[in-house]
């Protein structure tokens, strides 16, 4: 949303100034970023993995199992609707773990990335 207001005092129009290329390159190849690194892909591919093979699971289960997935579990509830509905339990499951581990884990490291380059400029 635009407004009509001037920018406030101590700000140049364009923003504030930005780290130059050089020094992103270098806080990429710095331990805290590395450290950064490791911490989202410890989390984030065997999450992945496991997701991915689980749900690949289901999907050979309803092609080729398809009499276990009749089986009824109570009433005209079926085993293909309850791991259906545990697929949509199970994505919402790794949501909230991740959004956990961004703000317990991840924010803090890079929030003091980010406080380190803009100090730099």
């Amino acid at each position: 949303m635009a407004t009509d207001a001037p920018p406030p005092e101590g700000t140049s129009p364009a923003g504030p100034h930005q780290p130059t290329t050089e020094a992103f390159i270098a806080m990429q190849a710095s331990p805290d970023f590395a450290d950064l690194r490791r911490s989202h892909r410890s989390f984030a591919f065997p999450l992945t993995i496991a997701f991915v093979t689980w749900y690949l699971l289901y999907v050979l289960l309803c092609n080729y199992a398809g009499g276990f997935m009749a089986t009824k579990v109570v009433g005209n509830i079926n085993m293909a609707l309850v791991l259906g509905l545990a697929q949509f339990a199970t994505t919402f499951l790794i949501a909230w773990l991740y959004s956990r581990h961004a703000a317990t884990k991840l924010d803090p490291k890079a929030e003091a990335i980010k406080s380190r380059m803009e100090a730099d400029v």
